[in-house]
């Protein structure tokens, strides 16, 4: 699907338009995590609140003219949705987002601020899908994938040239998994510049469509997600996502909605960062035990998402 030569044009095709996002070593805390040696990475604070506006920056800039004539329209959880209205508004075009019927109000009134055209379409993001899928062949704009596209995805491993630049003795990277673009491309670049990293992905219990399809040795389409977490909850990943993951990922464990709650309120209380429940799943594996790694594993917690689910 893509090669490190990929991740490395990504990044130089869309420094001027992301931003650098910190991390954060997880210490003088009231209620430690099992492990020692913790330092979060806090893409959060990216452009948009989400690692989505690596991929979205670089697919759009990877595109004619010609293509985006007619605008881009895309589906989205929410953060994808973000990046793309946003990157529609740097390069001048409209975008329209099909949403699910549970995105989060606040991503709603983000869209609506970045000027998105917003439809609702469906409960889950496959529904919503279908729909962004049948407005681009009908008005002939740019779609954008989510997950399931090169460019999408070389633009969100450009995140593991950045920790492996902050973190080069890191041993693990913890990564949430929504559809597997973000794992997919990480994974990618983490393997080829440092073998010895593993790279655990976590999936929510109700929507553990990676870690289904890893078990039966293709893609599965769950029968159904339960999960209340809008940005993780693709019913189906990608054919192309799944093998870099059986080459390159080496576990995926699930995690509770609750235990991402918990997460989000502990990443809000202990270091005051706003993260959505997807943001809060790494946290969320290690609180919960779902996670074994030895006591001086040097971990990498990716806190990927932007959101209030930890406030209040």
């Amino acid at each position: 699907m893509i090669t490190i030569e990929d991740v490395r044009a990504a990044r130089t095709r869309i420094a001027a338009h992301i931003r650098r996002t910190p991390i954060l070593e997880a210490t003088a805390l009231k209620q430690p995590l099992p492990q020692k040696h913790v330092t979060l990475k806090l893409e959060c604070l990216q452009v948009t609140g989400s690692f989505k506006a690596r991929g979205a920056m670089n697919r759009v800039l990877g595109a004619s003219p010609d293509e985006l004539r007619a605008g881009l329209v895309t589906a989205s959880g929410g953060n994808h949705g973000l990046a793309i209205a946003r990157t529609a508004h740097v390069l001048g075009v409209p975008a329209t987002i099909y949403l699910p019927s549970n995105v989060s109000p606040a991503k709603v009134e983000k869209l609506k601020a970045w000027g998105a055209g917003i439809e609702f379409c469906g409960d889950v993001f496959d529904e919503a899908n279908e729909a962004a899928l049948a407005w681009a062949h009908q008005a002939g704009a740019l779609y954008v994938h989510p997950f399931a596209d090169p460019l999408v995805v070389a633009g969100q491993g450009t995140l593991a040239l950045d920790i492996l630049d902050e973190m080069p003795e890191v041993d693990a990277v913890l990564i949430a998994i929504g559809g597997g673009g973000l794992i997919a491309g990480m994974a990618t670049a983490i393997k080829a510049l440092k073998p010895s990293v593993r790279v655990i992905g976590i999936e929510p219990e109700g929507a553990p469509t990676l870690h289904a399809s890893l078990a039966a040795g293709r893609v599965v389409t769950l029968s159904k997600v339960t999960t209340a977490v809008p940005t993780m909850a693709a019913r189906r990943t990608d054919e192309r996502v799944l093998e870099i993951a059986q080459r390159y990922v080496g576990e995926i464990v699930l995690v509770s909605d609750e235990a991402m709650r918990q997460a989000a309120r502990w990443l809000w209380f202990e270091a005051g960062v706003a993260a959505d429940l997807s943001g809060a799943a790494a946290v969320a594996a290690l609180q919960s035990g779902a996670i074994a790694l030895p006591d001086d594993a040097r971990i990498c917690a990716l806190v990927c998402g932007a959101g209030p689910d930890g406030i209040g």
